[in-house]
């Protein structure tokens, strides 16, 4: 079988930690590297927590630090939804086998794309700032990449205000970047994260399986569930889910071609993913597929099969 090359970005928080689960299970990927940014929490913890992931899963993979704040302004952590500690409150142990590389990520993915050029498919799950300041130091990364799959945005909701959706709003200038690089992009916003819940049905039933990966599921999810359920929610969205199993599976989800970019200026609008899928003006180029839809039955069901072949 001839499996995709990725490169993992994550801002390692519960929804990043069950996406890493997925792409460690799926074998249609080779996991080639991971990199941390500021995020959902801060750096160290985001660092640390895929570590923590990796070593529950039983996952050995080199992993990088990235950035430590937005391109500008100050890191905002997201509390709420991930926990104290960014898993929601569920603490791991930083396995013996974790090595600290050197490197920085920019660095590393670069050189992983020297490794694969044409063919490195990067996944981006957090604030896109590792990903700018890779573009921006190597110019030549835009034609080594395949595609960038992002986890932010949206064509019609915002979630951090009523305008942006939290990775883009945290670092705008980063995703500006980004959606002008000429890489191909698809982008898994809230139009379709929000449509991938995971309900207390689903990790009820991993947790009952007894496994390791199937009682931190169920536990991790629980900061964010007690304040999804009091906004109405049915369960947790599997945001950062969504890319990993678009690339595998696009056959589940629903796709327009549209052009995208990114408010930096704005005062009420900052890091709105600005589109041209619903205006009678369109852009000039279409920059990225948008993913509008899914079918959360099988989407669901895929993301059970994988959480429930770990440990």
């Amino acid at each position: 079988m001839n499996k995709y090359p990725v490169w993992f970005d994550c801002d390692t928080g519960v929804d990043d930690a069950i996406a890493l689960m997925a792409l460690h299970t799926l074998e249609e990927i080779d996991l080639i590297g991971i990199s941390a940014v500021c995020g959902n929490a801060l750096l160290d913890d985001t660092f640390f927590n895929t570590h923590r992931v990796c070593g529950l899963i039983g996952a050995s993979y080199p992993i990088y630090r990235g950035a430590d704040k937005p391109l500008y302004g100050e890191p905002h952590v997201s509390t709420a939804f991930h926990g104290h500690n960014g898993l929601g409150d569920v603490e791991l142990p930083i396995p013996d086998s974790a090595v600290m590389h050197d490197a920085p990520a920019w660095d590393a993915l670069h050189a992983a794309a020297l490794q694969h050029p044409g063919e490195l498919r990067l996944i981006a799950t957090g604030p896109l700032t590792n990903i700018a300041v890779a573009l921006t130091k190597y110019p030549d990364l835009a034609s080594l990449l395949h595609t960038i799959l992002i986890m932010g945005g949206s064509a019609s909701v915002g979630n951090v205000t009523p305008a942006a959706e939290f990775n883009i709003y945290i670092d705008p200038h980063a995703a500006q970047i980004v959606f002008k690089s000429g890489v191909p992009i698809v982008m898994c916003g809230l139009d379709v994260t929000l449509k991938a819940v995971l309900t207390p049905d689903d990790w009820d039933e991993l947790a009952a399986t007894g496994s390791k990966a199937g009682a931190f599921t169920k536990a991790c999810l629980q900061p964010a569930w007690r304040m999804l359920q009091a906004m109405g929610f049915a369960g947790v969205p599997m945001h950062d889910a969504c890319p990993v199993l678009y690339l595998v599976h696009p056959e589940l989800f629903s796709v327009e071609e549209a052009g995208v970019y990114v408010e930096t200026h704005g005062t009420i609008t900052q890091g709105k993913t600005v589109t041209d899928l619903y205006s009678d003006k369109q852009f000039e180029k279409k920059n990225a597929k948008v993913v509008l839809d899914v079918d959360r039955d099988r989407f669901i069901e895929i993301l059970k099969a994988c959480i429930r072949r770990l440990p």
